[in-house]
């Protein structure tokens, strides 16, 4: 007869314990599924953010008891969307810098069979130190053409054996393995994330940070445009506006003919231009 479990190994009684302290102790939790991430995603953005990011892996079952009865606005919505291995982000920064940070910080990794080419696939001509044998055969069915020189296999000139974005089957992502090539370009993000009581989506968090700038350095064009038509000043537009105001003054000036010295030679200007022209008339008028 199954009984209920009333000890837990110590290890995950920690972990429980930690699971209950950390929500309280940062003002964001941020959730990562582990299924298909690699440790070697992981322990670079580890270093990278030290000191900014808390890393918190353990599995959905332990995360969800520890916050059953846990006071904190929102965390009842994040253990309704675990499942399997997560990861935890403890941070203090807000979930879209955090977002946009694990996208600047992607790793170029081995392939694996069934992995998609980040890009074109390009296997150099070079002697690759392998003894020939079996080998052969498996740069054959790669489309890497291949001869025996010095006892060693070498790649006889430049082959492009997969495009971007076409599937690495095994054998191939064997062969890119020996020879160093790491064709997949990983990144993590995040599956949703808690801040002040607020659960966000995914898709919530991504942010196209160079369309998020043209579109505030528009606004901010805009804005000083309208001000300046406005007459309100701000220390963005003050040197524009009394522009402004000073060449309207100088127009005004020349047409109502009132002199400063700014503008007494365009006023002269005008007046002898005005002069001649009657002048001219003048001359040429003909008494009827």
């Amino acid at each position: 007869m199954h009984e209920n479990r009333t000890s837990y190994p110590k290890r995950k009684s920690q972990m429980y314990q930690q699971l209950q302290e950390l929500p309280k102790k940062y003002k964001v939790l941020a959730v990562i599924k582990m299924r298909k991430v690699r440790s070697t995603q992981i322990l670079p953005l580890r270093k990278t953010l030290a000191g900014q990011v808390e890393f918190f892996s353990i599995k959905d079952k332990i995360a969800k008891k520890a916050f059953e009865k846990l006071d904190v606005p929102g965390i009842k919505d994040i253990a309704d969307h675990l499942t399997g291995q997560c990861m935890f982000l403890f941070t203090d920064m807000s979930p879209f810098k955090l977002n946009v940070l694990l996208a600047k910080n992607k790793v170029m990794m081995a392939a694996r069979g069934g992995d998609l080419a980040s890009f074109d696939i390009v296997v150099p001509a070079k002697n690759t130190g392998i003894a020939p044998g079996p080998m052969l055969t498996e740069f054959k069915e790669a489309g890497i053409p291949t001869k025996i020189d010095q006892g060693t296999i070498w790649i006889a000139k430049d082959s492009t054996p997969v495009k971007k974005g076409e599937a690495i089957n095994e054998k191939l992502a064997s062969i890119l393995g020996k020879l160093d090539i790491k064709p997949v370009e990983a990144g993590i993000s995040l599956v949703t994330a808690l801040e002040d009581g607020t659960v966000y989506a995914e898709e919530e968090m991504v942010i196209d940070v160079e369309k998020v700038r043209n579109a505030f350095a528009q606004f901010h064009q805009e804005a000083v445009t309208l001000s300046i038509e406005a007459g309100y000043i701000t220390a963005d537009n003050v040197m524009q506006i009394l522009s402004k105001a000073a060449q309207s003054a100088r127009s005004v000036s020349v047409e109502s003919g009132f002199m400063t010295d700014e503008t007494k030679e365009q006023i002269l200007q005008k007046a002898d231009s005005q002069a001649k022209a009657v002048a001219g008339q003048a001359k040429d008028y003909t008494p009827a």
